[in-house]
């Protein structure tokens, strides 16, 4: 991880109406364990999630289903359903229990999906069929990993739909406990599928400008804000992702325009994965926060980043002034106690591949924190 000092990492910084005691931050990590059928957060990731939480922290929860046509990962979790809601409220419980806070994550994962998952044919913004012939392109679903379906466009009296949608699982993660939502908007998921020009091929309000290809963004925060009114709103963006076979002709124009944007709502922060990660993997080694720092100059609200950080680079956001928190994502898995490790300057553990989206406790639960930790 480093040996730099973490002063900053371990003073206190309000994220909105989210206080916290330190900046690290556990970013969104799917992990395919929540129970079947139903999607329902169950005692596992009770323990999980619990396992992880520090007085003071932030938790950004998995990627949520918003309903069941919204799924395409099996094992994902969602917030569609009472029962979801009760599940949740078992995590939250145990999160709050070491002093940690939490917030829910709100997914739709487009064209991303098989139809044995979503139950109905997948949606985009437009048809694009390379994506679903591409042998190299997989997705979570019954039977193991698939191609996804084939996708349609979605009408444009749909989208209302969608909107609302989304309304109703910010509602319930209210209901379940959560301290706000984070949009995601990311990662080649249906919002990214309508803000970049690879995939967003409309002629309507929604396709061809910038403006109008953020304009589903943009209502759905204006939806989520409606529900949680008091800074407890967040966007999470990926400024030149290719994760997802995503790609636009001018990125450094459309995430300008998207962080400007999102100025006019009062959010909690925004959430940039820096593009030298692509998923779980960093494909850029020694690019630095490049994505953050442009946005700095645009963002007025905090910012969180993401995306191959050790605690040193860490560390080194934040006296530049480009983020206010950083998310850690694949750390989190293997060392539950990570930000004690992190300000002990501890060694890390290794994380196992072969677990990551498998269903049981094994390289879940297992990880044990260090024996210096609670020293």
């Amino acid at each position: 991880m480093g040996t730099n000092s973490t002063q900053k990492l371990f003073t206190p910084v309000n994220l909105g109406a989210i206080r916290l005691g330190h900046r690290v931050v556990m970013a969104p990590l799917t992990r395919s364990r929540a129970t079947l059928p139903g999607n329902v957060p169950n005692d596992l990731m009770a323990k999980y999630y619990g396992q992880r939480a520090s007085n003071g922290g932030l938790i950004i929860g998995e990627a949520t289903n918003i309903s069941a046509s919204s799924r395409g990962w099996l094992g994902a979790p969602g917030l569609f359903t009472d029962e979801q809601v009760a599940g949740w409220r078992k995590v939250i419980d145990a999160v709050h229990a070491y002093g940690g806070h939490m917030v829910a994550q709100l997914w739709h994962n487009g064209r991303s999906s098989h139809i044995d998952i979503s139950g109905s044919q997948p949606v985009s913004a437009s048809v694009n069929p390379a994506y679903w012939q591409n042998p190299e392109i997989l997705v979570s679903a019954p039977g193991g990993w698939r191609q996804p379906s084939p996708h349609r466009a979605l009408a444009l009296d749909e989208i209302p739909g969608i909107i609302e949608d989304y309304r109703h699982a910010a509602q319930r993660a209210k209901d379940a406990g959560f301290e706000g939502v984070e949009l995601h908007a990311a990662n080649g998921y249906l919002i990214d599928q309508f803000l970049q020009d690879n995939s967003n091929h409309r002629t309507d309000q929604y396709g061809g400008s910038i403006e109008n290809r953020a304009r589903l963004l943009s209502e759905i925060v204006a939806a989520l804000v409606s529900v949680w009114a008091d800074n407890r709103v967040a966007v999470r963006i990926g400024p030149a992702g290719k994760f997802g076979d995503m790609n636009d002709s001018n990125p450094n124009a459309l995430f300008s325009y998207v962080a400007e944007d999102l100025n006019r709502f009062p959010l909690a922060y925004i959430h940039i994965i820096e593009p030298r990660v692509k998923g779980n993997i960093v494909v850029a080694e020694g690019q630095g926060a490049v994505a953050s720092e442009q946005l700095r100059k645009i963002y007025k609200g905090n910012i969180v980043a993401a995306g191959g950080f050790e605690s040193d680079s860490a560390e080194a956001i934040l006296e530049a002034g480009n983020a206010d928190a950083v998310a850690f994502g694949r750390h989190f898995i293997s060392n539950p106690d990570l930000p004690l490790r992190i300000r002990k300057n501890l060694p890390l553990a290794d994380y196992d591949r072969n677990t990551l989206y498998t269903f049981d406790a094994k390289g879940y639960i297992d990880y044990a924190p260090h024996a210096e930790a609670a020293v």
